[in-house]
């Protein structure tokens, strides 16, 4: 999951992958696992809405451990899927037939890796700086008649809870990747006038937002990240260890009664 104008996070010199959530850790992978049991079953749902299907070329941009690519290839029945993403050894252990290994950064100005029928992009623009610009070049990747599909994070916090453990801690999440690698979601809501802008047309959005349950995968996701990056999140001055202890306690607590923070998925159509 890979997981939010012009240079991100004002001015935020970290990346994802680099100086948080490194893929060299063992515990990432299951983590980014826990977000496609989430996340996955709305994105394949709108990709075959859209049409995905066999004689289709694809591009998925920040493919972590190809749950999508395997299922466009294996579900969809496309015909080549090229995956592209800085850490691809996840990737290239599928050896899927169709499965083209792309190992790159999709922000690199000489990447070329050609056109597609449908190129996809879930968590992956917002945490990375010039995201108008991504987008527009993203769209400048599609055959006509192809589809573009940005995917990325969205909060509808409750605004009458302001100070508990998991409110804050959430906050203090959102302010700590802005601060270390320029995560921003303000501007998400907005995707849909840049398809336009970028020509598009068939323009469509959606957003989900999945119940936390204790035990499940998208609490799983929230714990999980959290304590890979409880140190900065303490680091904040947001919350402390109390808060942070408390908050984690809540995500396994039957009293868990959350909207988690979901998902915008955008979509537009080359004419």
């Amino acid at each position: 999951m890979t997981d939010p104008a012009g240079s991100a996070g004002g001015g935020a010199a970290g990346r994802y992958g680099r100086e948080l959530f490194t893929p060299e850790d063992p515990r990432e992978p299951e983590r980014i696992d826990d977000a496609a049991q989430v996340y996955d079953p709305v994105t394949t749902r709108v990709l075959r809405e859209l049409g995905t299907g066999p004689g289709l070329r694809c591009l998925e941009v920040g493919a972590g451990t190809g749950t999508v690519a395997r299922w466009l290839l294996e579900g969809a029945g496309v015909t080549e899927v090229v995956a592209l993403d800085r850490d691809t050894r996840a990737l290239a252990a599928l050896g899927l037939p169709g499965l083209r290994v792309l190992t790159a950064d999709v922000t690199d100005e000489d990447l070329d890796p050609g056109t597609f029928d449908l190129v996809h992009a879930r968590f992956v623009l917002m945490h990375l700086p010039g995201r108008r610009r991504l987008v527009s070049r993203l769209a400048g990747l599609l055959n006509p008649g192809g589809v573009l599909v940005i995917a990325d994070a969205v909060e509808l916090p409750d605004t009458r809870d302001r100070s508990s453990a998991y409110r804050r801690t959430m906050d203090a999440m959102w302010a700590a990747l802005r601060t270390t690698i320029g995560t921003d979601l303000t501007e998400v809501p907005a995707y849909p006038r840049c398809l336009r802008e970028e020509g598009l047309r068939e323009v469509g959005a959606e957003v989900f937002c999945p119940p936390l349950v204790p035990g499940g995968p998208a609490a799983r996701f929230w714990s999980g990240t959290w304590r890979r990056i409880r140190p900065e999140l303490e680091a904040s001055g947001l919350v402390d260890a109390q808060v942070m202890e408390q908050a984690l306690a809540y995500l396994e607590s039957p009293d868990l009664a959350e909207l988690g923070p979901g998902m915008a998925t955008v979509w537009g159509r080359r004419p």
